[in-house]
């Protein structure tokens, strides 16, 4: 049994979008293993493992978007690379849903599954593409692009930076590697009009290891 169900804590960190997200938990752990959407171990660690961890991505998303497009004000899109089971693509979605998410999967199995979860949890900023990022037509582009356990930088900015728009951002959460990646994936960053790649420590909970995300803005 995850520790983590009913806590306070999930109140704390995720709002409103704790409704939606239960059910994305329920599913998960219902459904998940069998149908090879987590593994084993993560059974039991499911709000930690996978919902806070994506959720910790969201902050920059917020301000990469800024005001005017979380308002409303102006129009703003987001796009997350091989979504398979929902991670991040599905947690943004529930914790921003006034802004435009595209879930980008190749994959027929986890594509069914995505369009069940967006379904369940009766999400309506959801459009799902069964495609692979290199298959996505570049313009007009996305504000901010994001994945999670994809590839390397140095196959990630091919696959990702092209789906950026000038100005935008790709956000990668990634793990205690990734200023290594960043630096052996330097030239692959500028070919694509990368700028400015960086490290940020991304919080996760009180009490609870802090992860990363990768930046890069794409250039105007």
């Amino acid at each position: 049994m995850d520790e983590l169900n009913c806590s306070p804590l999930l109140v704390q960190v995720l709002g409103e979008a704790l409704a939606p997200l239960q059910i994305f938990y329920d599913k998960l752990s219902a459904e998940g293993e069998p149908r090879g959407i987590i593994g084993p171990r993560d059974v039991d660690i499911i709000w930690e493992r996978h919902i806070l961890n994506c959720a910790a991505i969201v902050p920059f998303i917020k301000t990469a978007l800024g005001e005017e497009r979380l308002s409303g004000k102006k129009k703003g899109s987001i796009a997350d690379i091989g979504s398979g089971g929902g991670f991040p693509g599905i947690v943004i979605a529930a914790m921003v849903p006034q802004i435009p998410i595209t879930l980008i999967e190749p994959m027929d199995r986890r594509v069914e599954w995505l369009h069940e979860c967006v379904d369940d949890m009766h999400l309506h900023n959801v459009t799902i593409l069964r495609k692979r990022a290199e298959e996505v037509p570049p313009k007009p582009g996305f504000d901010v692009v994001t994945c999670r356990a994809v590839a390397p930088m140095t196959k990630l900015s091919g696959w990702t930076l092209p789906l950026v728009r000038p100005h935008g951002h790709l956000i990668a959460l990634k793990g205690r590697s990734a200023q290594a990646e960043i630096d052996k994936a330097a030239k692959e960053i500028r070919k694509h009009g990368g700028l400015n790649p960086r490290v940020c420590e991304a919080p996760v909970a009180p009490g609870f290891e802090p992860t990363h995300v990768v930046i890069v803005d794409k250039k105007g």
